[in-house]
């Protein structure tokens, strides 16, 4: 099974921001992201079951947010555009108030130039762990302060931090906290064992 295209060449390095994000809207059922070297990856959609697990993830960040509305949630179709220039969308993600105010509403409605403080990767099926791994350094590399890569299939959840080593939490019968970035926000895992 395909999981991914890269497209590459001189015509999707040449595309600017705004062509690339119309590009992205005039093909609505597809995952697109493009990397730092300007290449353009077509991913394959998620299967079901990854798509609960998201849902379930933004759902408990989304409840977590409402309670101390300190920032902005944004589920799997919310691309960013990072310091190296890459345009990424993690499965879930959470930017200050702080940062999102400093926008214009122009950067607001394309692919917000701005590298959320925590985002979420939820390992699917067909993804390669070192793939995501390295796609979590990329998040770190442009500015990520706390990001968790979630393997579903081997219960085990990877901790990017900013501020320490990356370690590994096993098995989905706890919850795992996010503070300090964002306190009091705790990810009860056994929601995704189904």
């Amino acid at each position: 099974m395909l999981d991914k295209i890269v497209l590459k060449g001189k015509e999707m390095q040449l595309l600017t921001d705004e062509e690339f994000f119309a590009f992205c809207q005039s093909n609505p059922e597809l995952n697109i992201e493009r990397n730092k070297q300007r290449e353009i990856i077509i991913m394959s959609p998620t299967g079901s079951l990854s798509s609960y697990r998201n849902s379930e993830i933004v759902a408990q960040l989304s409840n977590w947010n409402d309670k101390y509305r300190t920032g902005l949630v944004f589920d799997s179709s919310g691309g960013f555009t990072l310091p190296d220039q890459s345009i990424k969308a993690p499965d879930a993600a959470w930017v200050s108030k702080n940062q999102w105010k400093g926008l214009s509403q122009k950067e607001k409605e394309g692919f917000a130039p701005v590298c959320p403080e925590f985002i979420v990767e939820l390992k699917s099926k067909s993804d390669r762990l070192k793939d995501v791994q390295r796609k979590m350094e990329e998040w770190l590399a442009n500015g990520v302060l706390l990001g968790w890569l979630i393997d579903p299939e081997k219960e085990e959840i990877y901790i990017y931090s900013s501020k320490q080593p990356t370690t590994t939490i096993t098995g989905f019968d706890q919850k795992v906290s996010a503070d300090p970035v964002l306190p009091g926000f705790q990810l009860d895992l056994s929601r995704l064992r189904i």
